[in-house]
């Protein structure tokens, strides 16, 4: 009697179960596994998360799947191999779309998938995800047997089960369970948690100290360029705490004339100034019992920063106009993008209220320290815009890939999203018909390329230590002044499009207006206000 080859496969897996290995390794064995015994061109594993599928591990899919989100009602496909609770083939012939149409990796004419079929995973009693497979030519899975897919299906829940033993969340899951269900009461009331997304080394070890300086009660300042995320951090550290199910309050330092800032932080009394009608608490009292989150807090004035200094040491404050003390109990997060060590030095921030704030120094690394994070960022807006512009797909062919890669990011994630967003729309602006699948390229993206002649060559006719670092030298020099060339464009054509209004510009190009005259006079333009 000859072995079913599907069962022989899965003798080793099971075997991995009982073995130490990465949990990264365990999926992509499992999907290595299917892809090379079943006819398909795609596999992937995806986790349920309410009504969204998170694709876990993917296997024939373009990098950029893992950032993207699926949400069930908005892929009928996914919401019927759900349903079926068991494994269930998609007639060839269906007319919905598919949600990986456009993201099969290494093809580029035949874009749409035309076969597909999936299992719902189930760990303990209850669905965890799914487990997809794909092929692009009609038919191709109609040989495969229901009963081997439910055997990998199976498998994946054993496996995922594993993992989750392994990290110890059954250990923790009552007090996670408490935990998620006070932050997903606070979330429905105000915001979705907070995303962040990346598989780089630089990412993870950020994941890390969130997760560590997360539970305690510490102060934390978070430092970083322009558009890195350092209020998403700010929401992971929050979310993090034992304060979650507690109001977590935001504040702009840099948005608000100096004459406000005292109000809005301490609150007034009626009287206080011109226009204070009537008694109004600060963000510091709204923000009693939870986090407070100092957004550009190297923004504020000396004078303020004495006040903060107070409330921070002893938990006391006085509203604006106000002889009364007020006790709170507030964990302050604050976020720069300046050198405070620096401003300190120039006497434009106090050391004290330095030392006080920096007690846990977070520095959320640059877009270009992350690799190919890039991609899977870029995956996620192009979801959120592929939802927006109610199309079948969006995907990013292989010059998009290179040019997003290539790129230096001075904008960071913010420049990303936009620039996402922006080439959408171009592209399909530019095309007479909508189209079910829209496919960027790297003219949608319009970046600075590097310079003709800079390229690596063969391994043969590779240049010495000393010319491989002249090289790397000419090319990010050439970067550099590219992308301040296109930055002085984009501000140039801002101020022009407003006016000469430099508020309004700074709004349109997604910056506070104090950032913008800062990177203005960094470029050499005739910058206005104040820094």
């Amino acid at each position: 009697m000859t072995a079913n080859p599907i069962l022989q496969a899965l003798v080793p897996l099971l075997d991995d179960l009982a073995r130490e290995l990465p949990d990264g390794e365990r999926y992509r064995r499992l999907l290595q596994a299917m892809q090379a015994l079943l006819p398909c061109d795609a596999v992937a594993l995806l986790r349920l998360e309410g009504d969204v599928l998170v694709p876990l591990a993917t296997r024939g899919l373009s990098r950029d799947t893992l950032g993207r989100r699926f949400r069930v009602q908005e892929h009928p496909r996914l919401g019927l191999l759900l349903a079926a609770g068991g494994p269930l083939r998609i007639a060839a012939d269906s007319p919905l779309p598919d949600p990986y149409d456009g993201l099969v990796e290494g093809v580029h004419g035949h874009l749409e998938v035309h076969d597909c079929m999936g299992c719902v995973v189930q760990v303990g009693e209850k669905p965890w995800g799914l487990l997809t497979l794909d092929a692009l030519g009609k038919e191709r899975l109609s040989a495969v047997d229901l009963a081997d897919v439910q055997a990998f299906a199976s498998l994946a829940g054993a496996t995922v089960s594993v993992v989750q033993r392994m990290q110890g969340l059954a250990l923790r899951a009552e007090d996670e369970r408490q935990r998620a269900d006070s932050y997903r009461a606070l979330a429905a009331q105000t915001a979705a948690p907070p995303v962040l997304m990346g598989q780089s080394t630089a990412h993870q070890q950020l994941l890390q100290e969130i997760a560590s300086v997360g539970d305690s009660a510490l102060t934390v300042l978070v430092t970083g360029e322009t558009g890195v995320g350092k209020e998403l951090v700010a929401q992971a550290l929050h979310a993090a705490s034992p304060r979650a199910a507690r109001p977590l309050v935001s504040l702009n330092c840099a948005a608000l004339p100096e004459t406000l800032v005292e109000s809005e932080l301490f609150g007034h009394v009626r009287g206080a100034f011109s226009g204070a009608v009537a008694e109004r608490r600060g963000k510091f009292e709204l923000a009693d019992g939870g986090t407070l989150f100092l957004d550009e807090v190297g923004e504020l004035p000396l004078a303020v920063q004495a006040k903060l200094l107070r409330v921070l040491q002893g938990g006391q404050l006085q509203r604006l106009g106000s002889d009364r003390e007020h006790q709170v109990d507030v964990r302050v997060i604050a976020a720069t993008n300046r050198e405070l060590a620096q401003e300190v030095r120039a006497g434009r921030f106090r050391a004290d209220l330095y030392h006080r704030l920096s007690v846990y120094p977070l520095v959320v690394p640059p877009l270009r320290e992350r690799g190919q994070d890039v991609l899977l960022l870029a995956g996620h807006f192009l979801e959120q815009n592929r939802s927006r512009l109610g199309l079948g797909s969006v995907r990013l062919d292989a010059s998009a890939r290179a040019a997003l890669l290539a790129h230096d990011w001075p904008g960071n994630v913010r420049e990303l999203e936009h620039l996402v967003g922006r080439s959408a729309l171009k592209a399909l602006a530019g095309l007479a018909t909508r189209p079910r699948i829209l496919s960027l390229t790297a003219a949608h993206f319009d970046l600075p390329t590097r310079p003709v002649g800079i390229a690596p060559g063969p391994a043969a006719a590779a240049p010495d230590g000393g010319a491989l670092a002249q090289a790397a030298a000419l090319v990010a020099e050439d970067l550099r002044s590219s992308t301040e060339s296109h930055q002085r464009q984009r501000i140039a054509s801002a101020l022009a499009l407003h006016h000469g209004n430099w508020a309004a510009a700074a709004r349109a190009l997604g910056l506070h207006r104090a950032n913008l005259v800062r990177l203005a006079r960094r470029l050499g333009l005739p910058a206005q206000g104040p820094v």
